[in-house]
């Protein structure tokens, strides 16, 4: 079986390592030099370009290099037939939650603030702490940890979510639920899967539900924010700040009015960066599930798109 990476400007070379220490027999092509696409029998993506799966007449198995799916299933010519696995990475769910603490901890204490007021060798001990209640959009692995942690710190927390959920063990809204759930927090994480139901969810209509002054931090995909609006709800209110990892187009461009903004936090997608140490013995171990006709770790369900 030959295995194809298909990651545009992605350097390969770590996962091409691990992957020949786990198995020295698996042939690897990597794009765009790929040799003889039609002894491709497994792709790894991401990223890739639309419709070069077609390019692989015997491919058996489609594996993301990440968690999230929806770069893969927004490609309409991907094969409906083809199963779709993803990376589930506990190392990846500690990541994010961190740097969801840390954005939470930098609003609840003000650290901007105070890095502001050092700037101007200002000495102001009023309201040291802000009040939160922490929302989570997307209650899955990653949502859920996030929530816990946040709790066992002490934060009211509640989570959001289009489906119903029973024996949930925080707070939970459902879709029909939105505004109250809004109106109830004051940081919004978005954790959501990108999917057509969940893709530009977070815009003015949105930001006009939240209670006045919401620090909003999005760590999922850049589609979810309609990047205008965020300014817009900064100037009337609704948001008091921004704290951004993800964005419509990666790199950031140079001229993106982000960069001028000093009411918005940026960092360049790193909130939780898959490792190819622990990533490809699940790609590997797929392969070999796939050639003995056995289930597949973390198969993707596409109507879920996740």
């Amino acid at each position: 079986m030959s295995l194809a990476i298909i990651s545009p400007g992605k350097n390969v070379q770590p996962w091409i390592e691990v992957l020949k220490n786990l198995d020295s027999t698996l042939k690897i092509q990597v794009y765009p030099e790929i040799e003889a696409p039609e002894e491709v029998e497994a792709v790894m993506l991401w990223n890739h370009p639309s419709g070069i799966l077609s390019n692989f007449p015997n491919l058996k198995l489609i594996s993301s290099m990440g968690a999230g799916v929806d770069h893969i299933l927004r490609d309409d010519s991907v094969p409906k037939d083809i199963p779709v696995v993803r990376i589930v990475d506990e190392k990846l769910t500690w990541s994010m939650t961190n740097y969801v603490i840390m954005g939470v901890l930098n609003f609840h204490r003000q650290i901007t603030r105070y890095q502001k007021d050092q700037k101007r060798k200002v000495w102001d001990m009023s309201n040291p702490e802000i009040d939160v209640k922490v929302g989570v959009m997307g209650v899955g692995a990653l949502g859920g940890d996030v929530l816990d942690k946040l709790s066992y710190m002490g934060f009211p927390v509640a989570g959001f979510g289009f489906s119903e959920k029973s024996n949930f063990p925080h707070p939970y809204y459902s879709k029909d639920k939105l505004k109250d759930f809004l109106g109830a927090v004051n940081v919004l994480v978005c954790l959501l899967p990108l999917t057509p139901d969940t893709e530009n969810i977070l815009d003015i209509e949105l930001f006009s539900k939240c209670t006045p002054g919401t620090f909003l931090i999005n760590v999922a995909r850049g589609k979810h924010l309609v990047e205008e609006d965020v300014i817009k709800a900064l100037n009337e209110g609704f948001l008091s700040g921004a704290l951004l990892d993800v964005y419509r187009k990666e790199p950031l461009p140079k001229d993106h009015f982000f960069w001028e903004e000093d009411r918005i936090q940026l960092t360049p997608h790193i909130a939780s960066v898959t490792n190819p140490q622990a990533a490809a013995p699940q790609v590997i171990e797929n392969i070999q599930r796939i050639r003995s006709n056995q289930p597949l770790k973390n198969l993707v369900i596409r109507e879920r798109g996740y």
